[in-house]
């Protein structure tokens, strides 16, 4: 087919030729953008359902509907993005440990399935930030997910507030080897997925004025959110 096209383009004038290729292309992005329009719809049908069945009255469903709220988001993020919208985030006060305990509350079965843990650490002070929930707690759930998937031992999410600022750290006890030969796979699609969520975190981060880190040490490894305290915190 290529070969035929790229014969009859070659009997037109340049005019010609660039307006047949501009509209196959057209034509392709087209298609393509109806496919995904689809796709989204049909993803939307069963997340209402799932939502609508939920139980009101157990922490477990409490942890699906929280999954699926976020799913949700990112299902409409995902339409806005095929179709050429912009991004919308709605930027509010949010409570640093209110995240970190719904974030939690997500991957705890996660990591239960693992014979592991999922630990929190406070220390008490309620810190609020100012910027999108859903992507907040995307960059969350990407770290969690990542210590559940590529460490060992208990995860721990802790927070702490240094100065102007809320320090979010995400451990887990995994061996230095076990950490080491994991990152060394060189055709690893473990390490592939690993990087696309880190990638992720980062973007999250500066587009909310913070920064991340990753640190390898004797016990694992540390993923440290760094974000900007909103002093006028009143928000839950």
């Amino acid at each position: 087919m290529a070969v035929e096209l790229a014969e009859v383009a070659a009997g037109l004038p340049v005019a010609a030729s660039l307006a047949l290729a501009g509209g196959i292309t057209n034509l392709r992005e087209g298609r393509r953008r109806a496919a995904l329009n689809e796709a989204v719809h049909e993803l939307r049908r069963p997340l209402q359902v799932l939502s609508l069945s939920l139980p009101t009255d157990s922490s477990p469903a409490a942890s699906v509907e929280s999954s699926l709220r976020l799913a949700t988001v990112a299902l409409e993020r995902l339409e806005r993005e095929v179709n050429g919208d912009g991004l919308e985030e709605a930027v509010m006060e949010i409570s640093v440990r209110h995240l970190i305990e719904e974030a939690a509350q997500r991957w705890r079965g996660a990591a239960a399935s693992r014979e592991r843990s999922v630990e929190i650490e406070s220390n008490g002070d309620l810190t609020f930030v100012e910027g999108d929930r859903f992507s907040l707690s995307q960059a969350l759930d990407n770290l969690l997910s990542n210590a559940i998937e590529h460490g060992g031992g208990k995860v721990r999410i802790a927070e702490r507030r240094q100065g102007d600022r809320v320090r979010i750290s995400v451990t887990d006890g995994g061996a230095k080897s076990t950490v080491r030969s994991k990152s060394r796979r060189p055709h690893g699609n473990g390490r592939n997925r690993r990087g696309h969520g880190l990638r992720v975190v980062a973007r999250i981060a500066r587009r909310h004025g913070g920064s991340f880190t990753l640190r390898r040490t004797a016990h694992g490894a540390e993923a440290i959110l760094q974000l900007p305290v909103c002093e006028r915190g009143g928000w839950r």
